[in-house]
């Protein structure tokens, strides 16, 4: 069973890959959220520095897609939010088994983050327009939950295939 894990092993380098994509989207939205908000507060105590009408729009579609990409990222890291205070005294196979159930639940939360996220990207916010930017839809303020979705399927994907991993390899052997 190791040969397996050895060629599908070769799939690491595009986790890798997607996983520094997602992390350098987040620092651009990251710095124009931050130059934005700048900005619009500055604006607002400057009488010369014109303070935009779509900056809390923007700010807050912006913090939307952070928020949820960071999920995913979080996933890759294993770093989301569990309970662990049973671990010490449940057996081992115990808990591999939870932590694939888990990540199991979180697949198929992503599986519906991007088809109902979609549907309402695609509908809710096809039909609308930002308030202060009538020209722009708001697709782009649902989309962030289908776009997250897709990052939260591939990370879990690699998730799960390492705690089957981890089932079939004992540490410290390849």
């Amino acid at each position: 069973m190791p040969k397996i894990f050895q060629t599908l092993d070769k799939i690491k380098p595009a986790y890798d890959v997607a996983y520094k994509f997602v992390l350098f989207v987040c620092k651009l939205l990251l710095t124009a959220d931050i130059v934005i908000t700048s900005v619009c507060v500055v604006g607002r105590y400057v009488s010369f520095v014109p303070d935009p009408a779509w900056s809390e729009e923007v700010v807050l579609t912006l913090m939307s897609y952070m928020a949820v990409l960071s999920a995913a990222l979080a996933i890759r890291r294993n770093a989301h939010i569990r309970m662990t205070a049973f671990d010490a005294y449940l057996p081992k196979n115990v808990i591999k088994a939870l932590d694939i159930l888990a990540d199991v639940a979180v697949f198929i939360l992503a599986i519906v983050m991007i088809t109902v996220g979609f549907s309402y990207a695609t509908g809710i916010g096809a039909k609308g327009n930002y308030v202060s930017m009538p020209w722009l839809s708001k697709f782009w303020m649902y989309f962030p939950i289908p776009l997250a979705g897709v990052a939260m399927v591939v990370f879990e994907l690699e998730a799960i295939y390492n705690h089957i991993k981890s089932i079939f390899v004992k540490e410290g052997t390849k």
